[in-house]
């Protein structure tokens, strides 16, 4: 089977409440450039997207549209307006998605450093299996814990660390949607509400450094993988 192409939705109306910020924290400066800028270029750049939902405020919209002339982001298609929940706003975006034939993949529109690598290989899997989601094995220990008391310690071997971008062939995410809605039930993430059809969510081993940009201190590691992959461009250049 061929692989599809896909068109992303990336939800961008959040807040910044845990960085402290008193705006969207997509709009804080990472380095030379705001946070989303990084996250949209990756899209940008890769062939097999076809195209760029931006889930947004009403009144951010503005922002979004100079930052993507600023940056030459030509791909978003789209400019809709978010829901009350994370949830309502992918759904809404997907449902604004034109192209019914290609793959959809919803990605936090915080997490600037996910691979090219790993988009080609999530588009594999999610092409011949209805959906695919990107994580990694946990490296701490878990424990249970009840009135900050231990009530068991969990066997990490078997739990991963579920990140973003999550990929479904887009008639299967519509029907979950549809499914979620009649029986009024709100996932945690895109693969939860999918896994209530009983389909088949691959995963996609992914990597460390796919962070999510939410407090401050996310900012300072995110800083010190950028200036560790431009030192690699930079050696691999000369």
């Amino acid at each position: 089977m061929n692989v599809m192409s896909y068109t992303v939705v990336i939800p961008a109306a959040g807040r910044g409440t845990r960085m402290g910020a008193d705006e969207n924290k997509l709009f804080l400066p990472l380095l030379d450039k705001p946070i989303i800028a990084y996250t949209l270029q990756v899209f940008e750049g890769d062939k097999a997207c076809d195209g760029i939902v931006l889930v947004v405020k009403d009144e951010e919209r503005d922002r979004f549209l100079e930052i993507c002339t600023t940056y030459g982001i030509q791909k978003v298609t789209q400019y809709v307006a978010g829901g009350n929940e994370r949830q309502d706003s992918v759904m809404k975006g997907v449902r604004a998605i034109q192209n019914t034939s290609s793959l959809v993949f919803v990605h936090d529109g915080a997490r600037p450093f996910v691979r090219r690598k790993t988009l080609e290989e999530l588009a594999e899997k999610a092409t011949n299996s209805g959906g695919a989601i990107v994580a990694v094995p946990v490296k701490d220990t878990v424990k249970k814990v009840h009135d900050n008391r231990v009530t068991e310690t969990i066997d990490r071997a078997s739990l991963w660390a579920v990140q973003t971008p999550q990929a479904f062939q887009i008639g299967v995410l519509l029907r979950a949607y549809e499914w979620a809605v009649e029986h009024n039930f709100l996932g945690t993430d895109e693969a939860s509400v999918v896994e209530q059809l009983g389909v088949d969510v691959c995963v996609v081993e992914g990597d460390y450094e796919n962070v999510k940009m939410t407090t401050q201190e996310d900012l300072i590691y995110g800083a010190a993988i950028l200036a560790k992959r431009q030192e690699q461009e930079s050696k691999e250049k000369g």
